[in-house]
């Protein structure tokens, strides 16, 4: 933090200037434009299935992991030349003759290097069943001759957690073996038994969750989100309950009544409070003619619609119904929202994918959070509003799937499309660049493994090991003068394309205030009774925190590296305040020079009537 410390004396000169402007509404309107810089990032090499990001080799730049011909893993490093995301790490399943369906980066074996989990429909795939094999990673790159096939196969994709809280991910999912949930435990600890009471059948498409969901009385700890299905077959969630590190179910809520078609669940602190809330996209008609979005606020069981106005000038649009895969077709892709904060005010956003139900055009697009402004989702504080007019997004048709992503780095999420149109196996890969100006500010906060410090191989901080689990939350004051928070799980989901971030952008608005708390939790083992967080306090907006929590039982070793991220108005403010200080020392000077002018004079009199009374 000593970065901090030295930048901090700067920032309490700016802080209060940004603050009035802000207050003032001085600087430029927010722009809503989107800009397609598809070809200044891949060249001629922007196809495939994008399925998931992480910082391979370390450099403290996001790489893109893609999927081509459904046999191939492609990792696209971040460059610093045009084309900016390079080909250059392949792993390939051709000679196993499976097609993949998801990929999991983390490093499964404890060693601070990036491994890839892959899932796949073995050759046999007719019974549902998936497998999955494990790539290593060695010396900041993947060795496509190393690799471990899992001895179990799944019902579904499994969700990748850290169950026993040792900052190792684990593979938790239904296998082959038992109708009961299983976990591999990482670092080759062997297959694992839960210990939990009898489940419901877990529901295909799985959109199990692992976050701290704060059904339970205590935040930072990790629960286990389950979706399942009743005898009756009634879909159901389950909350596992994390109680002194080990999971015990908590609560068991069903579907919302009228929701006939039920998506992928999503998490985010919809309403600002500091607490996730839960979010259910889906259909009211098994045809998806009628479409809207739920939500649960946090520790409560009461569904709240936060959208179901999907017309637009005459037309109605709706979420697009899972169709489970025919090979050797693309990878299906429940309904499902992608969560980020687009305009940085502090209340995330989501992007989806709308069909018209009277048509065939399919289109991404971005679902804002306002303050709502009707009685049915008075509960909830705020709404989601389809913004339907965004240039460059809507020009992508048949779109499959967006997401956001940081793609320069500087704390403000762009957008990634997916669409059909490619080949029949591979999508078009669209970047679409957020030109978002109004200034407000950010934290991005990414929380490594910390299975290592100083120490680590090759003397190499482990940037890239994407770690699922870690619970972010802060506290700050808003240009307003009230208090503000918010919150955010890392990594919580990563089946059926979850395509999230290995690191959190909270926005804050546009208030330049200090954070004045930034907490962050890691899970815990079983037995241990206190909660792994650690505080810090006074952290600049506009920065990107990594934190390493070394050694985990330790919290105030915990360290934290912190980069600044100037936005404009910093550039523009630090101009105004150079040029506030040459006008002070113009005005200084001017008023120096008269004052010399009179002491002159004021000496020339003195010296003339001297001369005078001598005579």
């Amino acid at each position: 933090m000593a970065a901090a410390d030295r930048l901090q004396s700067f920032w309490l000169l700016l802080a209060p200037l940004l603050g009035g402007l802000a207050l003032l509404g001085v600087g430029p309107v927010p722009a809503r434009a989107l800009h397609n810089v598809t070809a200044e990032l891949f060249g001629a090499e922007a196809w495939g299935t994008l399925a998931a990001f992480g910082d391979l080799n370390s450099d403290k730049q996001t790489d893109l992991f893609v999927l081509r011909e459904r046999n191939d893993l492609i990792v696209f490093l971040a460059d610093q030349s045009a084309p900016y995301f390079k080909p250059k790490v392949k792993i390939s399943l051709k000679n196993h003759s499976a097609l993949i369906t998801s990929v999991v980066p983390g490093d499964y074996d404890g060693d601070s290097q990036m491994d890839v989990l892959l899932t796949y429909l073995p050759q046999n795939h007719g019974h549902g069943e998936v497998g999955a094999v494990i790539f290593w990673g060695q010396n900041q790159t993947l060795d496509p001759n190393n690799m471990t096939i899992l001895n179990r196969t799944f019902q579904d994709e499994p969700l990748i957690m850290d169950f026993n809280g040792d900052l190792i991910p684990d593979v938790f999912g239904i296998t082959n073996e038992s109708s009961q949930p299983q976990i591999l435990l990482g670092g080759n600890s062997g297959w694992h038994f839960p210990s939990a009471p009898s489940l419901s059948t877990v529901r295909a498409p799985v959109s199990h969750v692992f976050l701290s969901a704060t059904y339970s009385s205590v935040i930072f700890l990790l629960d286990l989100f389950l979706t399942t299905l009743s005898p009756s077959n009634t879909i159901k969630f389950e909350i596992w309950e994390n109680l002194d590190g080990n999971f015990s179910i908590n609560t068991v809520f069903e579907k919302p009544q009228n929701m006939m078609v039920v998506g992928q669940s999503a998490f985010a602190d919809f309403d600002g409070d500091g607490h996730m809330d839960h979010l259910l996209p889906g259909c009211e008609d098994k045809s998806c003619q009628k479409s809207s979005i739920y939500l649960v606020r946090s520790g409560t069981k009461q569904w709240v619609p936060v959208l179901q106005d999907f017309s637009n000038k005459g037309t109605l649009w709706g979420f697009v119904p899972f169709v489970p895969e025919q090979r050797p077709a693309e990878i299906p892709i429940p309904i499902t929202l992608h969560i980020g904060d687009y305009n940085m005010d502090g209340y995330p956003d989501a992007l989806a994918i709308l069909k018209n139900t009277s048509g065939s055009n399919q289109q991404a697009f971005l679902l804002e959070n306002v303050p709502c402004n009707n009685a049915s989702c008075e509960g909830a504080h705020r709404m989601f509003k389809v913004y339907w007019e965004l240039m460059d997004l809507n020009q992508i048709r048949d779109a499959m799937a967006a997401t956001f992503f940081d793609i320069y780095e500087d704390g403000i999420l762009d957008i990634m499309v997916l669409s059909k149109g490619y080949t029949k196996n591979d999508f078009a890969i669209h970047a679409l660049k957020n030109n978002f100006e109004a200034d407000a500010y950010f934290v991005k906060v990414i929380v490594l493994s910390g299975l290592c410090s100083n120490d680590c191989p090759r003397k190499i901080t482990p940037f890239g090991v994407n770690q699922p689990g870690p619970y972010i939350m802060y506290t700050t004051v808003d240009a307003n003068g009230y208090l503000k928070n918010g919150s955010a799980g890392q990594l919580s989901q990563s089946a059926h394309l979850a395509l999230q971030l290995p690191y959190n952008v909270l926005g804050l608005g546009r208030s330049a205030n200090f954070l004045d708390h930034l907490y962050v939790g890691i899970p815990r083992p079983s037995g241990e009774k206190s909660v792994r967080k650690q505080e810090w306090t006074a952290i600049i907006p506009n920065s990107q925190l990594i934190v390493i929590p070394y050694p985990h039982n330790v919290p105030r070793s915990w360290s934290a590296k912190l980069y600044l991220t100037p936005s404009n108005i910093v550039l523009l403010t630090a101009i105004a305040l150079v040029g506030v200080c040459v006008f002070i020392l113009a005005i200084i000077g001017i008023l120096h020079w008269q004052e010399k002018k009179a002491d002159d004079r004021e000496k020339r009199q003195e010296a003339h009537r001297f001369h005078f009374d001598a005579m």
